[in-house]
């Protein structure tokens, strides 16, 4: 397969543009499933296949209980595999189109399917697209950090480029996917019954996305910090699962770091799929998702392009506090700023400059723990410590979307009524601007104990040493 990714095998390299450039376009097609499930899939099922929002939660609640498992699995298929793509770029070639499939037959549930039917379809489609092929694409999108090179400062780079593309897939979806499904459907509006055939047409759109950059990832990338073997012969696993759990467990570091992912995504439901409802229901104009929602993402994207200059000279863990800060003071404006829609669109980019500054380094600091983990223990879990990326994500998009189902019940919010009452305004206004708040002031508690940054350098000094023996 065609290759060009840069030809060192030198695990330690810094690593060149197209390799930068390749990784970040992976994440891109599944930005876009990671986006519509946490932005539109709650809105979807309770307005245009008018599911209650309290069994769209439930269905979403009783499906975290597979979502630990699978990750969990594919960390440790990802650590056991062997061909000649290497641990993880095989995966991305046998689950993009999976992926893709499945995603599209979930945002098509068909009009004629009525009660249980109904809710068993959404059920099967929602688990096969979260806890299996989104699972088998993720887990080794990420552990790709850790398998391309070992350098700290090239970990926090691929995590801040693979941020980029996904904020671009952000942008993109904000911006188009709403018109597709009003142009493909012809319907006045997308969240319409007789919009479901736009629904179905843009998703097969997203679905090529899908397909296409995981195969430029897998082109623009080389795994150098794994064994390659040509013939496909499985090994025996090196460390055992008990073994490579307990050292995980162990880790304070990267226990904290998957803490501080699961806040993240909670978060990004709050102001994604928590967006369309303030802008539908409490500002009473939909199509201003567009405005409020791109003034974060475009916010966000820019940012990123100065995060690494931040992150050299201040460490990944300065700029990540600072990048919490923004997004504290963002979401506290947005909450007094009422329905001003200008105001909106100010502290909604604040939120985006803090989220490119925390999010573009996260998925470097948890490759960092990995190398903490290593030192410590002696040996690396990067499928299974990958895994945990995975697991924090979903169960973070998850639980939000739970919450956000339950509180929106709670506040008599209905799917069919033209005019929302002041009970379920109330609580959108809570699930966008305070919710998040109170999780990001426990966040920045809990990161003021992360002191890796500082020890990192001593740690790769022994880890070098100990492997040149």
């Amino acid at each position: 397969m065609l290759n060009f990714a840069s030809k060192t095998n030198d695990p330690n390299t810094r690593l060149g543009w197209n390799d930068r450039i390749g990784y970040g376009v992976g994440n891109f097609g599944m930005a876009w499933v990671n986006g519509m499930m946490s932005a539109f899939l709650m809105k979807y099922l309770t307005d245009v296949s008018l599911i209650d929002a309290g069994v769209v939660s439930m269905i979403i609640a009783i499906s975290k209980l597979f979502d630990g498992v699978s990750d969990l699995i594919m960390g440790r298929i990802v650590d056991g595999t062997r061909s000649k793509f290497g641990k993880a770029r095989v995966w991305l070639v046998r689950m993009c189109l999976p992926l893709a499939i499945s995603t599209v037959l979930l945002f098509s549930v068909p009009s004629s399917m009525t009660g249980v039917i109904k809710y068993i379809y959404v059920f099967i489609l929602y688990n096969l697209v979260n806890a299996v092929f989104y699972t088998a694409m993720f887990v080794p999108f990420n552990s790709l950090i850790s398998l391309s090179t070992t350098d700290s400062y090239e970990h926090g780079m691929l995590g801040n480029i693979s941020m980029i593309f996904q904020t671009i897939a952000n942008i993109c979806m904000n911006t188009f996917f709403m018109a597709m499904v009003v142009k493909f459907s012809g319907a006045a509006e997308p969240y319409m019954a007789e919009a479901q055939s736009g629904w179905t047409m843009a998703t097969i759109v997203v679905g090529i996305l899908i397909v296409v950059s995981a195969l430029i990832c897998v082109c623009g990338t080389k795994e150098r910090t794994a064994v390659q073997v040509e013939n496909g012969e499985k090994p025996k696993d090196e460390v055992s699962t008990g073994k490579a759990l307990k050292s995980l467990f162990h880790n304070r570091y990267w226990l904290t770091m998957i803490f501080a992912m699961f806040v993240i995504f909670f978060i990004i439901v709050m102001y994604s799929a928590g967006a369309i409802y303030y802008c539908s229901d409490v500002l009473g104009d939909y199509s201003l998702y567009t405005p409020v929602n791109n003034a974060l993402s475009i916010a966000q994207f820019a940012t990123m392009f100065f995060t690494p200059f931040f992150m050299k000279k201040f460490g990944k863990h300065m700029t990540y506090m600072v990048g919490l800060i923004g997004m504290g003071i963002g979401f506290l404006g947005t909450g007094f700023a009422g329905t001003s829609v200008a105001l909106l669109i100010v502290f909604n980019a604040l939120k985006g400059i803090g989220l490119g500054a925390a999010g573009g380094m996260a998925f470097g600091m948890v490759a960092d723990t990995l190398e903490y983990g290593e030192w410590k223990d002696g040996f690396k879990t990067v499928g299974m410590g990958n895994a945990a990326i995975s697991a924090a994500q979903k169960l973070g998009l998850g639980i939000g979307q739970v919450v956000l189902g339950w509180v929106l019940a709670f506040g008599g919010y209905d799917g069919a009524a033209a005019v929302q009452s002041a009970s379920a305004k109330a609580a959108i206004s809570f699930l966008y601007n305070w919710l998040p708040v109170a999780m990001i002031v426990v966040t920045f508690i809990i990161m003021l104990t992360y002191k890796l940054d500082k020890e990192l350098p001593q740690i790769q000094k022994d880890l070098e040493e100990r492997h040149s023996k």
